[in-house]
C-alpha cells in the first residue's frame, strides 16, 4: 500500500521539504523544495532565535503546510538541527511549528535531533542508493551551524562506523569571523584557524583514511562544485533540487 509522507529539515540556514510516496520500502519523490530562512541568524552570539528569523521560518513553513494539504500528505516528520540545539528560546520555535503544522496534521510538531542522529540520517540519505562497492564512504554535511563527518558503508554493507558533529558551519563561521565583504586576510586566517581546530578534533574521532568515496551534502558543497566547474548560472532550480555532490579518490 502506498503512503504519502513528508519530511521537513529545518537547519541553521535553510528549511527543506520532501514529499514522497512510500511503497514497499522505496520512495518516489513527489515534491522537493528548499528555502533560505537563516533561522540561526545571530544565534552564535546571542543564544536566542531572532524574531525576524522566526518570522521568515514561519512564512516558509506555512507555505510548506499548504503543500502538505495540497498533496494529501498522511504523515510528516520535521527535524531541527544545530541552531535549535543551542538556543534558550526554542520553546517559541516549537510552539510555532505545532501551530502551523498542526493545522494540517493534528499533533505534528518539530523535534530537535542530536548531532549524532543528524550524522546518521545524512549518511543514510547520501549513500542509500549508491553502489556499495564504491565504499567505504565519508559523508560531509556542511550546514549553517554544524558540520557532520561520517564514515561507513562498503562492500560488506556496514552502516555508520564513526561520526562527529563539529560546531562549525557557513552561518556560524561567517558571523564569528568574516565581518567584511569581501573578508580581509586577517578574517580569513581567523576562520581557517577555527575550522582547523574543529576538524582536528573530528578527524581524531572519524577514521577517514580508508574511504574510497567522499560525499558532500548541502548548499555550500553545491556552490563549491559549481565554482569548480566554472558555472556562471545555477544548473538547477534551487527550490526543487537536492543539493548533493560526490567526489571519488583518484586512487579508488
Amino acid at each position: 500500500m502506498v503512503s504519502r509522507l513528508a519530511a521537513i529539515d529545518c537547519g541553521t540556514n535553510s528549511i527543506r521539504l520532501l514529499i514522497a510516496d512510500a511503497d514497499d520500502g522505496k520512495l518516489r519523490d513527489v515534491h522537493r523544495e528548499t528555502r533560505i530562512v537563516r533561522l540561526g541568524q545571530g544565534v552564535d552570539a546571542t543564544g536566542q532565535f531572532a524574531s525576524d528569523a522566526l518570522d521568515r521560518t514561519r512564512a516558509a513553513l506555512a507555505d510548506y503546510a499548504t503543500l502538505l494539504r495540497t498533496h494529501s500528505v498522511e504523515r510528516v516528520r520535521m527535524v531541527a538541527t544545530s541552531a535549535a540545539r543551542d538556543v534558550a528560546n526554542r520553546d517559541v520555535f516549537f510552539a510555532m511549528t505545532a501551530d502551523v503544522l498542526g493545522a494540517v496534521l493534528p499533533g505534528a510538531v518539530a523535534e530537535v535531533i542530536t548531532g549524532a542522529a543528524e550524522a546518521e540520517l545524512s549518511f543514510r540519505g547520501a549513500v542509500g542508493e549508491l553502489d556499495s562497492a564504491r565504499g567505504p564512504f565519508v559523508v560531509v554535511d556542511l550546514g549553517g551551524g554544524s558540520t557532520e563527518i561520517v564514515v561507513g558503508g562498503g562492500p560488506s554493507g556496514d552502516g555508520v562506523v564513526a561520526s562527529h558533529s563539529a560546531d562549525i558551519g557557513c552561518v556560524r563561521l561567517t558571523e564569528r569571523c568574516l565581518h567584511s565583504d569581501p573578508p580581509t586576510p586577517r578574517e580569513v586566517t581567523a576562520a581557517r584557524r577555527v575550522v582547523r581546530e574543529r576538524l582536528d578534533v573530528a578527524l581524531r574521532v572519524v577514521p577517514v583514511e580508508g574511504a574510497r568515496t567522499w560525499v558532500g551534502l548541502a548548499g555550500t558543497m553545491t556552490t563549491l562544485s559549481a565554482l569548480a566547474h566554472n558555472m556562471t548560472t545555477r544548473p538547477f532550480t534551487f527550490r526543487a533540487s537536492p543539493a548533493t555532490t560526490y567526489w571519488r579518490f583518484a586512487s579508488g
